[in-house]
């Protein structure tokens, strides 16, 4: 049913086609309109919400860092304590070997010997002469004491014995440079040259101390601060089997920005030299053992 159209007024459809664009300007309008609203809703909503004081801050910081964290296992590498090249200061040929790889070793040990004999030639010489100015000395105080000579010559046999007595020393320790001797306790993990060989001050030999161990493990950044020296830890051991107890020695004061991790070095014991290093484990820092 169709009502009549008051006087002075026109139709919607009349008004549609009488101004074709108005459609498309209502529309536009209508879209200007909500992302000048969508614009202004965050800036609202930023200013309705309360500011937070250091203070609150610093409670919520608190609370985050005692919450309990889920306890990961983290990839860790099993290494010597230490490991040092071994060798000799001088220059010679190679008149022993005492040792060879696999071999366990103790501080002072002889690994190895140049050939000495000049140098040990040299050092009975001095020694000859030390003791016959010890003798001369001695005959020569007999006769200051009868006030036969005077105290300047005594001196002068002194002193003359205390160059001695140094030479020799001197010597001696010139043919100690003729020993390879061991400066820790651990196994020789290689030997790089053969009796015979000349060698012009270079290493002879590699020693690796494996009691204790290290534990070697990159931690993610979000455990700094809760792990401390002194605490210990269950280490799993991926190519031995089994768990053992390691504790922390060390821990990196300093995140790594480019990975954001920091390292920790825990001292794992091995008395009986049946957990080999070089091999990978895991560990749980998670509450710390003992």
């Amino acid at each position: 049913m169709n009502f009549p159209t008051p006087p002075g007024h026109l139709s919607a459809r009349a008004l549609a086609q009488a101004l074709p664009g108005t459609r498309v300007l209502s529309r536009s309008l209508a879209l200007l309109a909500l992302a000048v609203g969508l614009s202004f809703a965050p800036m609202l909503d930023l200013q309705a919400q309360p500011m937070l004081s250091p203070a609150d801050l610093a409670r919520l910081n608190a609370a985050g860092a005692a919450a309990p964290m889920p306890i990961a296992e983290t990839l860790c590498l099993i290494e010597p304590s230490q490991e040092v090249n071994v060798g000799t200061p001088v220059d010679g040929v190679l008149e022993g070997i005492y040792a060879d790889r696999g071999d366990m070793v103790r501080v002072g040990q002889v690994l190895a010997r140049l050939s000495s004999g000049v140098e040990q030639a040299s050092a009975d010489l001095q020694a000859a002469k030390a003791e016959f100015g010890a003798r001369k000395r001695a005959r020569n105080e007999e006769l200051h004491r009868k006030e036969l000579i005077s105290q300047h010559e005594l001196d002068e046999l002194n002193t003359e014995l205390q160059i001695a007595e140094l030479e020799l020393k001197e010597r001696q320790e010139l043919l100690k440079l003729r020993a390879v001797v061991s400066p820790i306790n651990g196994v020789i993990v290689d030997r790089l040259r053969n009796r015979g060989d000349l060698v012009k001050q270079e290493r002879i030999f590699r020693i690796a101390q494996i009691d204790p161990l290290h534990v070697e493990a990159v931690v993610p950044a979000s455990r700094f601060g809760r792990i401390q020296v002194g605490q210990s830890y269950d280490v799993q051991l991926l190519l031995a089997g089994g768990r053992v107890r390691a504790q922390a020695t060390q821990v990196d004061r300093v995140i790594d920005a480019a990975s954001n991790t920091f390292r920790v070095r825990l001292k794992l014991a091995n008395p009986n030299h049946q957990i080999p290093p070089g091999q990978r484990c895991q560990i749980q820092f998670g509450a710390p053992r003992g």
